[in-house]
């Protein structure tokens, strides 16, 4: 039986973390599918066929997709889902709720956060936030999983895309419908992809000293982040949490501004390649996780590196 590889993207281009899921589900050792759901979404298509390893897309472009809800997700999942093992997905919260659903419908096994593939009936995850890591044999022939793409690099492209095959949509009735949408971050790099994330917790004080954050974040091109500490306290939306309640990051620098580093956060930064560190607290448990730490006050540190740091164009 195949894998299929639900893809990630914003409508108009293929996020990287599909690349990376590719590699996962290579590790399966099957023929892999890749499935894209949206409205207008040929130019994504178009580039998920390019993708070294893939045997195939299968694009479900409709109006009714324009705004996937995990009801819809899950129904489609389901109606084409009987000819693969495995089906394979972002660890994001359009997942986390939609694949459950489908695992339940098609009487099949979940599991969540995925960061290793050893084998073909074995999966490595992260447990009780990340303080244990679990190797699962499951028991069911198939099986709905995330997976976490830091984890994994991505897929190379190639010149001999494969067939891109149009399937009609899967319109679950609706319990749940979309009232609005806010998009965080304005200008700013999307958190869960940006090179450089800036973020503040408790230690911030207030929404209004949250600027601090953002102006470092502005000076390098970075995007913001905060604790769950922070955002339960009204400093920073819901939207913007790192964590294992919030996203889970992975870039190159994590500056982190008065977060005390409990392992909920950690869970989510644990795959930052630097995390930077800066915390009056000298006994403070972000230190134990930080390659670089700073024991100091923020509000003297944040607005001089937001003046010295060397700007970052976009």
């Amino acid at each position: 039986m195949k894998t299929l590889v639900l893809a990630a993207h914003d409508g108009k281009n293929l996020d990287d973390a599909t690349a990376r899921l590719v590699t996962a589900a290579r590790q399966l050792g099957a023929p892999i599918d890749v499935l894209v759901i949206g409205s207008g979404i040929a130019a994504v298509a178009g580039q998920a066929a390019a993708l070294d390893g893939v045997s195939r897309v299968r694009a479900v472009d409709a109006d009714a997709c324009a705004t996937v809800l995990a009801e819809d997700l899950a129904a489609q999942l389901v109606a084409i889902g009987a000819e693969y093992r495995v089906v394979v997905a972002r660890h994001d919260m359009l997942a986390r709720a939609a694949l459950p659903r489908a695992a339940v419908l098609a009487d099949a096994g979940f599991l969540a956060d995925v960061t290793a593939i050893p084998a073909a009936d074995r999966f490595i995850r992260p447990m009780y936030a990340g303080g244990v890591v679990a190797e699962v044999a499951p028991v069911q022939d198939r099986l709905f999983i995330t997976v976490r793409p830091s984890a994994f690099a991505p897929a190379g492209t190639t010149d001999a895309a494969v067939t891109v095959e149009p399937l009609a949509a899967t319109v679950a009735p609706k319990r749940a419908k979309l009232v609005g949408r806010e998009v965080a971050g304005g200008d700013r790099p999307d958190l869960t992809r940006a090179r450089i994330v800036a973020a503040g917790g408790r230690g911030v004080g207030s929404a209004e000293h949250m600027k601090l954050v953002e102006a470092v974040a502005d000076r390098v091109n970075g995007a913001v982040g905060a604790s769950r500490a922070a955002v339960d306290a009204g400093f920073a939306p819901n939207a913007i949490q790192v964590g294992q309640t919030g996203k889970t990051v992975a870039p190159d620098v994590y500056l982190a501004f008065g977060i005390s580093g409990a392992i909920q956060h950690v869970a989510g930064i644990k795959d930052a390649r630097v995390i930077v560190a800066v915390n009056k607290d000298p006994d403070a448990p972000i230190f134990q996780i930080a390659d670089i730490g700073l024991v100091g006050d923020i509000f003297e540190v944040l607005p001089r590196l937001a003046s010295e740091l060397p700007s970052i164009a976009a």
